[in-house]
């Protein structure tokens, strides 16, 4: 049995039985949103009970999730991840609190992880052999980890221009990689084509709306951590738009369970150079497609597939969208490590960038908390993390000490 009860769409409001659908809206293909019975949720998922449950992964929260009681999960250890509490951040800033929750902590290294780990269970659920995604690099990497784990075949669709680091993950743990010669929307398209015709369980983003499922248990996980007091702003990276719409629904659910008594303000960041949703968000909240080409590759989308999902989450919950340019989104990495220990990718820079726009643009208030989502870890794209730094420095081993000194600044 599982709590969801059907799907609504996003697009023409309509409302689907689950049996009727398995991606789109069978109306008008827009995308579905996951129905539940919140009355039944209440009898099983209480605080208490949470407090006493020692499984700390996405699993804790199988409630509020759209799977079978019975159905296994893969073994890998997905979500938990820690939130730190950044002092050097809040007086730079002049903010009451600012904290950060590393999701390059997760298997994989990425907050994909949670998505991928509930596609997974949904292809065994729907007795698919393979599974497949398109992705710029995280998305891919995160499948391929957790069908290594529950023994299952994955073909992942990707820019050949991503990140050689991410192939190498994707490659290693025995996916069928496809490199795309093209964007990865173009990767996207075909991704799509060849998982209509041959049958292949879908798990990209946007367009299975079991994705956001995964990806609200996100939200969860901050709430829980901070003992159910939400912070008064989120800042997410955006590109597809569906991280940011699914963290929203997670803090919706909770709203309605009453476990907390308020709602975030969600913040959607992006490049400048990629800022289809940022662009509608601020305007007539009409998405149109352009060119996309950021050093965040995570969330370089010319055409964002989840962008009324995104754009509703920023609007409704009276929050924003930022942009932030490139050289930004650079300096921050290494501002994010020096600051606080902790090495991101560029995708997870992004929204101390966007803090810092905020910042500079008087947009923050002295007595708030805010919290950063850090996407993914810095060793997947090293070569980025050293255009934001200087060359170490190279001696010979016989230098005198104090010239090695004086050369050191020390």
């Amino acid at each position: 049995m599982t709590n969801a009860v059907g799907f609504k769409c996003f697009e023409c409001g309509r409302e689907h039985q689950l049996s009727d659908a398995q991606y789109l809206c069978p109306s008008c293909g827009g995308t579905l949103d996951v129905l539940y019975d919140y009355d039944r949720i209440s009898k099983i998922l209480t605080k208490s009970r949470l407090a006493a449950d020692l499984n700390f992964t996405i699993w804790r929260y199988r409630a509020l999730l759209p799977i079978d009681e019975s159905s296994p999960v893969p073994p890998l250890t997905v979500g938990w991840t820690p939130i730190y509490d950044c002092k050097a951040l809040a007086d730079r800033f002049g903010v009451g609190r600012v904290m950060i929750k590393d999701d390059g902590r997760n298997p994989t290294g990425s907050f994909k992880d949670r998505p991928s780990a509930l596609a997974v269970v949904k292809a065994v659920e729907a007795g698919a052999a393979i599974i497949t995604t398109a992705s710029s690099g995280n998305a891919g990497s995160a499948l391929a980890g957790m069908c290594a784990s529950s023994r299952m075949r994955s073909v992942i669709f990707i820019p050949a221009a991503a990140p050689p680091a991410k192939i190498a993950q994707m490659t290693i743990y025995g996916a069928h990689l496809v490199l795309v010669e093209g964007s990865y929307d173009e990767a996207y398209d075909l991704c799509i084509e060849a998982a209509r015709s041959y049958g292949w369980y879908q798990r990209s983003t946007g367009y299975n709306p079991f994705m956001a499922e995964g990806k609200k248990t996100g939200a969860f996980e901050i709430a829980e951590q901070l003992n159910w007091n939400v912070p008064d702003r989120i800042l997410v990276p955006v590109g597809d738009g569906c991280i940011i719409g699914g963290l929203w629904k997670g803090f919706n659910d909770l709203h309605r369970l009453g476990f907390i008594e308020r709602l975030p303000q969600m913040i959607g960041v992006q490049s400048e150079t990629a800022s289809a949703i940022v662009d509608a968000v601020n305007t007539d909240g009409v998405v149109r497609t352009a060119p996309a080409h950021t050093i965040a590759d995570s969330i370089s989308v010319a055409k964002p597939r989840d962008a009324t999902r995104a754009i509703r989450a920023i609007r409704d919950s009276g929050g924003a969208g930022v942009k932030v340019s490139e050289a930004a989104i650079t300096e921050s990495i290494a501002s994010l490590a020096r600051s606080t220990g902790v090495f991101v990718e560029p995708a997870a820079a992004v929204p101390l960038a966007g803090l810092a726009r905020m910042s500079g643009d008087g947009r923050l208030e002295s007595d708030e908390s805010v919290l950063l989502l850090l996407t993914g870890n810095g060793l997947k794209d090293v070569d980025a993390a050293r255009t934001a730094i200087k060359e170490p420095l190279k001696v010979r081993p016989d230098i005198e000490l104090e010239d090695l000194k004086r050369r050191l600044s020390l």
